[in-house]
């Protein structure tokens, strides 16, 4: 029997868990989805964590993903969630409450070490980023496969602006974009991770990479550009694999 973990993703706008086959990166089971609290406090954001868990009645060690900095546990950014959130130790937090070991890990960084190991960017050396468009923008920086943690390229500033707030898909649906009128934004960005870095490829995941074929090929970079192999899930799959790696 393949080693099974489980891995829990903290999203802008819902938290999701799921048993992992820690062998092939596919989930194990059915995915465990509760709405995020809007408030984005941390007691309800623990408690909602928990209740994922509970859900899934998975009761061993889990990994669970941040979407902000996240050094030793210990939270550094939180653009979406809140300045509240700064210099806490997450995963110190959720061990004491769900009374076993956690793991806590950015999110982009979870999705990208799954890609990397199970999916589009397996077994690709050189420079790899791997993008995950949603509330914001994610990033996951490899070189010959090794991480650079906690990248954070949404935030890289473009015409005055963070990366994210114009080119994420949340911007897309706050300003009714159609996909045609997305890409211009999209382009943007890309272009500029393109030149910054001379990547040997980008890896476009987040919920959207389901519909990539409605405005991937809008864009025109040097770099190899494909989308995201496991789709949204890859975030709960690499919360897993960090657990079990921990």
């Amino acid at each position: 029997m393949n080693p099974i973990g489980f891995g829990v993703d903290i999203g802008g706008s819902g938290i999701k868990g799921a048993r992992v086959d820690l062998t092939t990166g596919e989930l194990a089971s059915d995915r465990v989805k509760i709405p995020t609290p809007k408030s984005y406090d941390i007691d309800e954001v623990v408690d909602t964590v928990l209740a994922v868990v509970e859900k899934a009645e998975w009761d061993g060690p889990f990994g669970c993903t941040f979407p902000g900095i996240v050094k030793h546990g210990v939270l550094h950014s939180a653009a979406n969630l809140g300045p509240h959130w700064l210099d806490l130790d997450f995963a110190a937090l959720l061990t004491e409450r769900a009374g076993r070991p956690v793991t806590v890990l950015n999110d982009a960084d979870a999705a990208g070490l799954a890609e990397v190991d199970f999916g589009v960017a397996k077994g690709r050396d050189g420079v790899v980023i791997v993008t995950t468009l949603g509330t914001g923008i994610g990033s996951a920086l490899f070189m010959d496969g090794k991480l650079v943690p906690n990248t954070e390229l949404g935030h890289l500033e473009i015409d005055g602006e963070d990366a994210e707030k114009r080119a994420s898909s949340a911007a897309k649906e706050r300003e009714g974009l159609s996909y045609k009128e997305w890409a211009p934004r999209l382009q943007r960005f890309y272009s500029h991770l393109d030149f910054l870095f001379s990547p040997d490829l980008i890896v476009v995941g987040g919920g959207i990479s389901r519909k990539s074929s409605k405005y991937l090929h809008l864009i025109d970079i040097r770099a190899e550009i494909v989308p995201a192999q496991l789709e949204n899930q890859a975030g709960i799959a690499g919360a897993a694999m960090a657990a079990e790696q921990a």
